[in-house]
């Protein structure tokens, strides 16, 4: 068995540097640690199915400002290095689309043209991703909702600088806030921004996204037997050879003696987590998270941590964060109306962490053997 911890952060960045380390096999390997998930990979208990002549490899590449790991099976060296490649290049043209930091992406160029009323024609790609933004911001009345971009600014500078943003520019920044005020013309797939001064960031929905891209790529490379993880924003395709999925165990915020961790064997789906263990600034004894209300302007100030299993992976990135916003019963009512959605929510409440959990995914989720 493997132990992989994963780390969520919802920043795009564009990446820094790129190193690419593959194996034939290896007992163990770590990466950064998030909030919530403690992520166990492994081929798993064999159920008397023949072992398939694939061998294991694992490559990584920072892009979108983290570590992108793939871990998936292929015949040889030289097949898992071209499906490899092909994957890396495909999160690297998502990047180059996608992210709120590159002056240059897609993405920021549509920003500039706020409050033009200009439409826009946009790739299929920032097109997918946004129309899947704004069905769920209109399913969650705004608690998800990635014109948020003039806020996110503000408490980036606040973490950098340990200062809270003044309620005047938090209320600045709100003018330009509302998801409602992107117009979408589906017959030219063209947007526009209404509202002066929008700006958007897709934080919480590109990974999961890529991460779901790179995961076809494989898929196209015949290599199925794969798992795409973005710093802790994870796309599952079909277990390894000879095992009924990917072992993922969830770690409790707390790790009570009497919350002990759901061990889930899982295959073909997107797990993501959202929390702010590491992404937070405390000032004059006030803890805010690195996640946005979109309706008040500040960072959440309730520890919690959520840990999301979806359909894939973008499902499961945006859901995290939907579910952050409107805390543990609103965001239950929510996952329990989406197919193959499961949630675990773990928040502290009056000194006490209280858990969560709405389990609807019988078919999908199966708890492993210890």
């Amino acid at each position: 068995m493997i132990t992989i911890h994963a780390s969520r952060a919802t920043d795009v960045r564009p990446w820094t540097r790129s190193t690419v380390v593959s194996e034939k096999s290896r007992t163990r390997w770590y990466f950064l640690v998030g909030l919530i998930s403690n992520v166990l990979l492994g081929m798993g208990g064999f159920s008397g199915h023949a072992a398939e002549p694939a061998e294991r490899f694992q490559f990584q590449q920072v892009h979108m400002g983290v570590d992108f790991t793939l871990v998936f099976y292929a015949e040889d060296q030289l097949a898992a290095n071209r499906a490899a490649d092909a994957a890396f290049k495909r999160i690297a043209e998502l990047n180059a689309k996608l992210s709120d930091y590159d002056n240059q992406s897609e993405l920021s160029k549509l920003s500039r043209t706020f409050g033009s009323g200009r439409e826009v024609p946009v790739s299929d790609d920032l097109w997918r991703v946004l129309v899947a933004a704004e069905k769920l911001s209109t399913r969650t009345e705004g608690a998800f909702d990635v014109t948020v971009g003039p806020l996110a600014r503000l408490w980036r500078r606040a973490r950098r600088q340990h200062e809270l943003p003044s309620t005047k520019r938090i209320a600045n920044a709100l003018r330009s806030v509302g998801h409602q005020y992107i117009a979408f013309n589906p017959a030219t797939k063209s947007i526009a921004l209404a509202r002066e001064n929008m700006r958007l960031d897709l934080g919480a929905i590109a990974k999961g996204f890529a991460a779901d891209e790179a995961l076809g790529v494989l898929r196209e490379w015949d290599c199925p037997h794969a798992m795409v993880d973005g710093s802790g924003d994870l796309a599952i395709g079909d277990p390894p050879p000879g095992a009924d999925g990917w072992k993922i165990a969830i770690a409790t915020r707390d790790e009570a003696a009497d919350h002990p961790n759901p061990t889930l064997s899982l295959s073909n789906c997107g797990v993501a987590t959202s929390g702010d263990v590491y992404q937070f600034i405390e000032i004059d004894g006030h803890r805010y998270s690195h996640i946005v209300d979109p309706k008040t302007g500040l960072g959440l100030t309730t520890p919690c941590t959520v840990t999301i299993v979806a359909a894939d992976g973008m499902e499961a990135d945006s859901l995290a964060s939907a579910v952050s916003v409107l805390g543990p019963v609103r965001g239950l009512r929510l996952i329990e109306e989406i197919d193959h959605a499961e949630a675990i929510i773990v928040i502290q409440q009056d000194g006490v962490m209280r858990h969560y959990k709405y389990s609807g995914l019988a078919s999908l989720l199966r708890t492993a053997d210890p």
